[in-house]
């Protein structure tokens, strides 16, 4: 029987994001290149705080799995949870089958046993599982034990923030991988005026080349005072 290559859910995922885009701070260079390891068959439990990166990682793993002509899923349980655990009928033959913010389970037995029962029809249909928690697997306590076992045995990585002093580096990465023409000047005065995040600049940057391309103007100053 041949796999779908994607599922169609009640929820969007971006079909542009890539590892590409995705600025690599020097700390995460390890788990990026793991993940894109098509030869490591372990499944992947990733932990860090809010804004960190986690489903922008998931949703370009599931394009990068497109290219390679594999199937990919992404469910983001805060969207999932609405529709019941029947949305996780038979994927488990689905290449790669990304969950993001599992800790949002912690205390709903029914989708717990639904996510056991999932991993393990996902260990006989070889397909690779990636779960993404805010806080570390060793924080969570699902009311169900055998689930809190299977999670602690999955192979674990911590999604590090981009560090302080390469911020300035990944807003300039960003830019140039989107073809936004961001000068020096411009990106020194938006880091030394907005908040210094990455999610939050990310934001701000594609309202600057949004307006900048309506308006037929450059990114300048002038026009990132208008934003922050």
């Amino acid at each position: 029987m041949n796999k779908p290559k994607q599922l169609t859910f009640p929820w969007n995922k971006n079909t542009k994001v890539t590892f590409n885009n995705f600025y690599i701070d020097p700390k995460n260079i390890n788990l990026v290149m793991d993940l894109k390891d098509v030869t490591i068959n372990d499944d992947f439990f990733i932990y860090g705080v809010s804004n960190s990166g986690k489903t922008y990682l998931q949703q370009s793993l599931c394009n990068f799995f497109q290219q390679l002509d594999k199937s990919s899923i992404y469910i983001p349980l805060n969207e999932a949870i609405k529709y019941g655990v029947n949305i996780l009928d038979s994927i488990e033959n689905i290449d790669l089958i990304c969950i993001d913010n599992l800790e949002l389970i912690e205390k709903n037995l029914e989708w717990q046993i639904a996510i056991f029962n999932l991993i393990n029809n996902t260990v006989l249909s070889n397909s690779k599982l990636f779960f993404t928690v805010s806080k570390d697997n060793g924080s969570l306590n699902f009311s169900m034990p055998d689930l809190d076992s299977r999670i602690k045995k999955m192979q674990s990585y911590e999604l590090f923030e981009v560090q302080e002093n390469n911020i300035s580096a990944a807003l300039q990465h960003i830019a140039k991988s989107r073809s936004i023409n961001l000068g020096e000047a411009e990106t020194r005065y938006l880091l030394k005026y907005s908040t210094r995040s990455i999610s939050y600049l990310i934001k701000i940057l594609d309202k600057l080349d949004n307006t900048s391309m309506e308006l037929k103007r450059k990114i300048t100053i002038p026009l990132i005072k208008e934003f922050i």
